[in-house]
């Protein structure tokens, strides 16, 4: 009987140690997907210019998930050797802290959390288990550990002058890329002003206010009240313009929008997202409103996935870049890929090169693909990024 019994225990240990080793690849593997197809050609002229592009994305969710960023992997849409195949020099990393089970584009509650199961699943920090906050902490520092040991390859970009030092590195040609720490809903601020402090001492450079739900500072995109802004939300935009901290209105209910614009004296970034005219959907915010966000001098991130764009492929992605860049203007239109959001994309990061080919072949000049693949990026940072640590 003791043997039998030992050897129960065995077992049960072995499949819990198989279960925390393999379930949160699969988990990774069955929600963030690309589209099936043949290896893209990308013809010499593209490829020539893409090569010399300053190439930024505004937005992926890869601190979720329990990968070795620096390295390559066959699960997902990017890590430090995608990105760098793929000639991206400026990348926005996003920490998810919450999402509600359920999840949808048209309205969900508050009151419940997938996000915990995962970072039980993935071994997060006991701490991570029940605080929002130490959520966020703890993909901070995942970034900041993964910087340490890329040995110079992928740079924390904290500052403008973080930020003239990567140039300045890329210019001489170096393959180095910057990360720029963003937070997708201010939920975990705790509804504590000093949160925001803390984060931004630690490297926090971009919050977004909501995400899919409501939360302290507002109403969500896909909440439940489509509320604007609360006290404590207005208490958040002047806190940030004071610290020099950029305002992400991706997934903000239009009041909540509205009410940002109306209240910072700095121009917005929308870090993935589509436009209504282009692309139908309850994720994607009227054209007026797109509009103003352009006209206070904000940045657009068109995104890669179905919600976003509706036609999920390189030639449906650029349809929807026309569109922002004939209603917005080219200086107010960027890349907001999304990637590892829980989304089906049609390409990962290092396949970047079979965008730049399709604006060629749908008629953009070279200075509005500059300007789309990151040179607005790059300027829009150059310019709102704090001036020092």
């Amino acid at each position: 009987m003791k043997k039998i019994l030992l050897l129960a225990a065995v077992l049960l240990l072995v499949g819990i140690v198989l279960f925390f080793l393999l379930m949160p690849t699969r988990i990774e593997s069955s929600l963030n997907t690309v589209v099936p197809h043949s290896p893209y050609a990308i013809r010499p002229p593209a490829a020539e210019l893409h090569d010399s592009l300053f190439v930024a994305d505004l937005h992926t969710d890869s601190l979720l998930w329990r990968r070795d960023l620096l390295q390559r992997s066959a699960t997902g849409h990017a890590d430090l050797p995608r990105l760098q195949a793929g000639n991206v020099a400026l990348q926005v990393f996003s920490a998810v802290t919450k999402s509600p089970p359920g999840l949808n584009d048209v309205e969900n509650a508050a009151d419940a959390d997938d996000i915990t199961a995962l970072a039980i699943v993935q071994r997060w920090p006991v701490a991570t288990w029940s605080s929002l906050y130490e959520r966020a902490a703890y993909q901070l520092e995942k970034l900041q550990d993964f910087s340490a040991a890329s040995e110079g390859k992928l740079r924390l970009i904290l500052t403008r002058a973080d930020l003239q030092d990567l140039l300045l590195q890329r210019e001489a040609g170096s393959d180095a890329v910057g990360a720029i720490y963003l937070i997708e809903g201010a939920h975990p601020l705790e509804g504590q002003l000093q949160n925001l402090d803390r984060l931004f001492a630690a490297g926090l450079r971009i919050v977004a206010f909501t995400h899919f739900f409501d939360n302290e500072l507002g109403g969500s995109l896909h909440g439940t009240s489509k509320a604007g802004l609360t006290d404590f939300g207005r208490q958040v935009v002047d806190r940030a313009d004071e610290l020099g901290i950029i305002i992400d209105v991706a997934h903000a209910s239009p009041r909540s929008v509205r009410d940002i614009l109306a209240l910072t004296q700095r121009p917005v970034i929308l870090s993935h997202g589509g436009l209504k005219g282009a692309c139908d959907t309850p994720r994607n915010l009227d054209d007026e409103l797109m509009r103003e966000i352009a006209d206070a001098g904000g940045l657009v991130g068109i995104g890669f996935w179905a919600s976003a764009v509706c036609d999920v492929s390189p030639a449906g992605i650029v349809a929807s870049l026309r569109y922002a860049v004939d209603l917005l203007g080219v200086d107010h239109v960027a890349l907001g890929s999304d990637f590892d959001g829980t989304v089906e994309v049609p390409f990962d990061a290092a396949e970047l090169a079979i965008l730049t080919q399709t604006m060629l072949e749908q008629g953009f000049s070279e200075t509005e693909i500059r300007k789309i693949m990151g040179g607005n990026a790059r300027e829009f940072f150059l310019r709102w990024l704090p001036g020092q640590r």
